[in-house]
């Protein structure tokens, strides 16, 4: 009914609807995010742990902070999933989340700003401080007319926003309005190109005001050094460098110091469906993970190398609706060439014929070498599908469950159901585990 309607009203008039409810719905909350130190995180992927390692630095330093995240909602010390199935909630569902931070104290909040949000104008009643920058590589373009110019702008508008609402006075000190950018980004120019108090960049490749060098992994932990000091993150994956980078900057804007920094970011051992551990007694490694496009597949899968497995298992899958199918390709031959086994399945199709896109990611999988029966298995049923990736793991394995992360919902055939794939892997790792006894 929703998709029918918006193609009978003007897009003029569905613009001023999203706009008027983003303001009506502030108006009813009290305009909450006038009245706290607000961050903003944006960007394709890394948004949640990047916005997860900013709320441990600050609310572990002191700040009492929110966050508002595709994984997770966070009220201090509070912590709820996210069952919207959406990174930025409706309007009066997120208006109502600041209210709630604010009213039990918190004087920060974190909010992943997605491109979405900016097309219905959640933004414009959200005032933010501080914004993150994260990277921008394609994706969800067919919500944007299929162009990727129109997703960079529409991510540009947050940031030509800034600057736009009051500064704030918090405990009698001005807050500069603020960039923080990755320097590593071919895309950084654009976003710094708009006006700020105060643009920051940081980085690991190119030189930045603030550039990770000497970056080692251990185990579950990685560490790196930005000029005498040293940090440690307690999750893997090189590519979390840059997740916690935002961190130790904004850290350092407000004035917290490089010891409670480095805390907050110790601290911080899970993100929910982010590299997130499984563990039930088993001699393999098992992570559930939401990468669902190239640059974090990419990422999962050489973390999952650099662990020196025997063999790496992975499960993905990419979602109907409507939305890019480019990646399907481009993901089956990146799991065909780096993982060992590669199960496909669902993820979300919703009202697409879930087959179609198995098979647009099988072939691109059996291009790379892999043969069906084999080392390639299309399971649609997502749980059989996960039980099938546990069983073929021995000792010294390492498995990859990607695509849904933390999400609390699959849709297939347009019906909504509960799910969790940490809690289907627990289940499903026990009767692969019992049947081994």
């Amino acid at each position: 009914m929703k998709s029918f309607l918006r193609k009978l009203v003007p897009l003029s008039v569905l613009r001023l609807y999203h706009y008027s409810m983003a303001e009506l719905a502030a108006f009813f909350s009290g305009f909450p995010s006038r009245k706290m130190l607000v961050i903003g995180v944006t960007g394709t992927k890394g948004k949640t742990s990047t916005a997860n390692f900013i709320w441990s630095v600050l609310n572990s330093s002191g700040w009492k902070t929110g966050l508002v995240s595709t994984a997770n909602i966070r009220v201090g010390n509070e912590e709820y999933p996210n069952i919207y199935h959406m990174t930025m909630p409706g309007r009066f569902i997120i208006q109502g989340w600041l209210k709630k931070m604010l009213e039990s104290g918190c004087r920060a909040a974190i909010v992943e700003t997605t491109s979405e949000g900016v097309n219905q104008f959640r933004y414009k009643a959200i005032e933010y401080d501080f914004l993150v920058f994260t990277n921008l590589t394609p994706e969800h373009l067919p919500s944007h007319g299929g162009n990727f110019e129109n997703y960079k702008k529409a991510k540009g508008k947050i940031f030509a926003n800034l600057v736009k609402t009051k500064k704030k006075v918090l405990d009698g000190r001005p807050i500069k309005k603020t960039f923080v950018v990755n320097a590593d980004s071919e895309h950084k120019d654009y976003f710094l190109s708009f006006e700020a108090d105060k643009k920051i960049t940081f980085g690991v490749k190119k030189p930045a005001d603030y550039q990770a060098q000497n970056i080692e992994t251990l185990n579950d932990e990685t560490s790196f050094d930005l000029g005498p000091e040293h940090y440690v993150i307690g999750i893997p994956g090189v590519f979390n460098v840059y997740n916690a980078l935002p961190g130790v900057v904004i850290g350092k804007e407000l004035g917290i110091s490089a010891q409670d920094i480095a805390s907050g970011l110790k601290q911080l051992k899970l993100i929910p469906g982010r590299m997130e551990k499984i563990e039930e007694g088993q001699d393999f490694v098992v992570f559930v993970d939401y990468a669902h496009e190239k640059e974090s597949m990419t990422a999962v899968l050489e973390t999952a190398k650099s662990m020196s497995p025997n063999h790496i298992i992975v499960l993905l899958g990419a979602e109907g609706g409507g939305r890019d199918k480019t990646k399907r390709p481009v993901m089956g031959r990146l799991a065909g060439e780096k993982a060992d086994y590669v199960i496909v399945s669902n993820v979300d199709p919703y009202e697409d014929e879930p087959m179609p896109i198995i098979e647009d990611i099988a072939k691109a999988s059996e291009e790379a070498g892999k043969k069906r029966g084999e080392n390639l298995f299309l399971i649609e049923d997502r749980r059989a599908g996960i039980n099938k990736a546990l069983s073929l793991a021995k000792k010294g394995d390492v498995v990859l469950i990607t695509g849904k992360g933390a999400e609390q919902a699959i849709i297939i055939g347009g019906k909504k159901s509960p799910w969790d794939d940490r809690l289907v892997v627990r289940e499903e790792l026990r009767k692969v585990l019992d049947k081994q006894k």
